[in-house]
């Protein structure tokens, strides 16, 4: 889970993260090369606000307050009066799954959708957890896994969004969100996903795919579940020969900022 900068309120903008902490796999290589998964964050929204480059608006040295909530074992949430985002990140978990914490997690994503201050960024589980929150159906895709960097083809709303015609972005995921919710504009889709990207003004903004993974953690995640035969042999190859490609991760990061930091 992530939340914004109050730049309508505070001279020096702030950014705030309510991460689905427990609920994120871990793998100790990443634990050690960025201090676990808030630091992935760190890494990317730093670049993307360096990227950016509006120091006025969002200093990318000091200007990002970030902070993570264990929702999977205390239950605990932030109240909405003192943030001003939330990011919804992935997880190793079904966005589908009728259990307690997963069922208070959409009922938190509905009551930010219910007011009009707070917004969301979703990432992955997050995009499935805030389709699921609209009533979209979610589930498993019957295209099987999604991995590694892929294209996804942009709507006009996406073009506009992400300022460029087309994103590459890494992928790990065999879940998607199978209906696009009342009201929601579509920003992309890709040939095992239809709908890669969901879009709302000043409300939300999400994508299936991870613009905060590297090659390197992309990777690390393959060879893992490889070896513990989540992936087939076939799978884990035709990842690892895209593994590599150039992505968009920053371009994705930077839009989000824009969209966070908008009147």
């Amino acid at each position: 889970y992530f939340t914004y900068p109050k730049t309508r309120y505070k001279e020096c903008p702030l950014l705030y993260e309510l991460q689905c902490w427990n609920a994120i796999p871990r793998y100790p290589p990443i634990d050690e090369r960025y201090g676990g998964y808030t630091g992935v964050f760190t890494a990317l929204l730093k670049a993307s606000a360096n990227a950016l480059n509006k120091p006025e608006q969002l200093d990318p040295e000091n200007g990002l307050v970030i902070s993570k909530w264990d929702i999977v074992n205390t239950n605990n949430y932030p109240n909405l009066d003192d943030i001003d985002a939330v990011l919804l990140t992935g997880s190793k978990h079904n966005s589908f799954e009728d259990i307690p914490w997963i069922n208070r997690l959409v009922e938190f994503t509905q009551q930010v959708l219910a007011q009009n201050r707070v917004r969301i960024l979703g990432i992955c589980f997050g995009h499935q957890i805030l389709g699921r929150a609209m009533g979209a159906k979610v589930g498993r895709s019957d295209q099987g896994w999604e991995i590694a960097v892929c294209d996804m083809e942009l709507t006009e709303k996406g073009k506009e969004i992400f300022g460029l015609e087309k994103i590459r972005i890494q992928q790990m995921h065999q879940d998607i969100v199978a209906s696009l919710p009342q009201g929601v504009t579509l920003l992309g889709h890709s040939p095992r996903c239809a709908i890669q990207g969901m879009y709302a003004p000043r409300r939300f903004i999400s994508v299936q795919g991870h613009p905060e993974f590297t090659e390197w953690m992309e990777t690390e995640i393959i060879q893992t579940r490889a070896k513990t035969g989540v992936f087939n042999e076939d799978l884990a190859q035709d990842g690892l020969s895209r593994v590599g490609n150039e992505h968009d991760g920053v371009a994705i990061g930077t839009a989000f900022l824009k969209f966070l930091l908008e009147e």
